[in-house]
């Protein structure tokens, strides 16, 4: 039996680092970054541990085999070639995906229909009969990712992408990315070790990686679904100990946690999300305008937020950003303000030097994560 193998972990641009890290505290071995993706080995354990632990990861691909290509029929002929009755039942469903960066290919989804073909093809002439598509819950879900030549086939462990952790009901407008949301907190250094403030939380989901960040809970527990449970070799009592194991790492936590949203229909979707997240014990969630708020302990407290742009609401971005710069000087002494703009002048309008910005993209649009440290008092105070 095959103990360990290699693995290949997708993530968003520019988060491999944070990715690279997540594995290394899990315990992989071999790990190799790439871009938007970090390649590691481990055994069929560590690979359900993966799927439930990671916060950056998008999805836990198993390569299963790797060849060159020159050409269109090249393609087919050793994808035809290769023996899917072992992996895919006959009667069974599979689905397809691919990332395309070749000459040969200019299509993905072209790639996907001929990468169906020849899989079906091959059991047509094997069997008489041939599995089918599934592209909601498949039995297997195929990977293909064509780099030149390079064509490199996996197994998608995970099925779904792992930023549908399963606690999200209720959204609002533009929700954000689960998998951004917690990779924006970990590169704010957001470690549970003081109180947390979302001034515009909108459906929660940044309050909710907060809390799953600082209590150390597994981000996908919530999951009703991973695609490995459907493979022939899923080991059922293994993945429930894992589970058991990861659980039990969970800390306490105790600062606050608070979200704001000037919407009552967010304060309301934020609530129910955060309680499908068993989580209400962590996040309050109230109706708050945050240019009308002030800070409401001596403590320090850490700021990430997701503001409105011109792309996903109508705001007036000089006004708008002027009125954040402007609250966090006069009512949040003592916060570090971590928050992502996609409109890149905004950042002109802010009125403050930011201390770190950090080159994103949310979704397609280019993106900077800011952070400004309000002190105490001013600079020029603070040295007197």
């Amino acid at each position: 039996m095959e103990i360990n193998f290699k693995m290949i972990a997708k993530c968003l641009y520019e988060f491999e680092d944070e990715l690279a890290k997540e594995l290394r505290e899990l315990g992989a071995m071999d790990i190799k970054k790439g871009v938007r993706h970090v390649s590691f080995v481990g055994d069929i354990g560590f690979m359900y541990k993966a799927n439930l632990s990671l916060r950056t990861a998008i999805s836990i691909l198993k390569p299963i085999f790797s060849f060159k290509i020159s050409n269109e029929e090249d393609f087919y002929n050793k994808l035809n070639a290769y023996p899917w009755e072992n992996i895919i039942d006959k009667d069974g469903t599979f689905a397809v995906e691919s990332t395309v960066n070749s000459e040969i290919f200019t299509h993905s989804r072209y790639v996907v229909f001929r990468t169906k073909d020849a899989i079906v093809d091959r059991f047509r002439d094997k069997f008489q009969s041939r599995p089918n598509i599934d592209t909601d819950r498949p039995d297997c879900q195929v990977s293909v990712h064509i780099d030149r030549e390079n064509c490199e086939i996996s197994l998608n462990s995970s099925g779904d992408p792992l930023f549908k952790r399963g606690y999200k009901t209720a959204t609002n407008i533009a929700p954000i990315n689960e998998v951004l949301a917690a990779g924006l907190l970990l590169k704010s250094g957001w470690t549970g070790q003081c109180d947390f403030l979302d001034p515009m939380c909108g459906s929660g989901t940044i309050l909710i990686e907060a809390a799953m960040i600082a209590c150390d809970i597994p981000p996908n527990i919530n999951r009703e679904h991973f695609a490995f449970q459907k493979w022939e070799d899923f080991d059922e009592s293994l993945f429930e100990i894992i589970k058991d194991s990861s659980l039990k790492k969970v800390r306490s936590f105790n600062f606050e946690i608070k979200g704001y949203d000037k919407a009552p229909s967010a304060v309301e979707k934020a609530t129910q999300n955060v309680d499908n997240a068993n989580l209400s014990e962590f996040i309050t969630v109230k109706r708050q305008d945050f240019f009308e708020s002030v800070k409401t302990s001596d403590r320090h407290l850490h700021m990430v937020f997701n503001p409105p742009y011109g792309v996903r609401l109508d705001v007036d971005i000089p006004d708008f950003y002027a009125k954040v710069g402007d609250t966090l000087k006069r009512s949040y002494p003592g916060t570090s303000a971590w928050f992502i703009v996609a409109d890149l002048e905004a950042i002109k309008h802010v009125g403050l030097r930011p201390s770190r910005k950090i080159k994103l993209y949310n979704a397609k649009l280019e993106s900077r994560l800011l952070n400004y440290q309000i002190y105490e008092g001013s600079k020029k105070a603070a040295k007197q």
